[in-house]
């Protein structure tokens, strides 16, 4: 049985159009048809019912589907595990993270611990903070970084960085105060996942007027208030670079109490891998 066959089986039972899948696939559609006869008769069983020009799952079909699906999957995850053993690699590591944390204190950390352990491959996937719980929950990865508390009750969840939220500007030269600088410029908000709703409730008891501007990426809202478009509250760790080469400058509260921000490890089965993982990361994150 031809593994290309099979992937074309799982594509065209997908659409349930062979022109869909002839898309999807690079292939011509005569090419689709001849891979579609040639597994029906190694199978001995017809796949899909043509009626016309539709073509349907045949009983046949719906009950080889995820036979397939599990073939396939087991080919690809061999091809990896052989690639991976080439590579040097014995051991391996997913992880789901935020974007924010991934552009900030994982790169470092990262670096030293493949330092530590080159056998280890890792896996890295960047997905919203709300996803990563369901990421982990489901299997799919070893180990979680996120900015906010999953909800997921199949998994644990650990809090192991705590750190201040800052009120951050363009770069001056001279001592700015808080109301000065929410009058002059607008507040970039919901930049971060888990604490603006409360933030902002509280900064618009003390500044009614104030102008509002919602970027939802840590990132471009760090452009935006080098370009003097705002000015926001991040996480210390998140514009510590930005603050060192003067690109930004910190303005101390005065009315406002800003909240704080938690780093969470979330995970569902403690391997090898995760458990060194995450004691590597604590002892790390802690000189941040």
């Amino acid at each position: 049985m031809n593994i290309k066959w099979l992937q074309t089986f799982i594509v065209a039972a997908k659409y349930e159009n062979f022109r869909k899948a002839s898309e999807e696939l690079f292939l011509t559609q005569p090419a689709v048809t001849k891979h579609i006869q040639r597994l029906e008769e190694n199978l001995n069983a017809q796949l899909f019912e043509r009626v016309g020009k539709t073509i349907l799952l045949s009983s046949a079909g719906y009950h080889f589907l995820p036979h397939a699906k599990e073939i396939l999957e087991k080919y690809e995850q061999g091809l990896s595990d052989f690639d991976s053993w080439k590579q040097g690699y014995k051991r391996k590591l997913v992880i789901a993270t935020a974007p924010q944390i991934a552009s900030s204190i994982l790169p470092s950390i990262l670096r030293s611990f493949m330092d530590e352990h080159p056998e280890i491959e890792i896996f890295i996937n960047i997905l919203q903070s709300y996803e990563i719980g369901e990421e982990v929950s489901a299997g799919r990865a070893d180990l979680g970084l996120t900015r906010i508390e999953p909800s997921q009750t199949n998994i644990k969840r650990q809090i192991v960085h705590e750190e201040p939220v800052i009120l951050v500007a363009p770069y001056v030269e001279r001592p700015c105060d808080e109301e000065q600088l929410l009058q002059k410029y607008r507040l970039i908000t919901h930049n971060h996942p888990d604490y603006w709703d409360q933030l902002l409730n509280d900064i618009k008891q003390h500044y009614p007027t104030i102008r509002t501007m919602n970027v939802n990426q840590i990132e471009i809202t760090k452009r935006f208030i080098e370009q003097g478009l705002g000015v926001s509250y991040l996480p210390r760790t998140m514009v510590q670079e930005e603050l060192r080469v003067g690109r930004i400058s910190e303005i101390t509260s005065e009315k406002i109490l800003p909240p704080k921000s938690f780093t969470y490890v979330v995970t569902k089965v403690a391997t090898h891998e995760v458990r060194e993982f995450t004691t590597f990361l604590k002892d790390e994150i802690a000189k941040y």
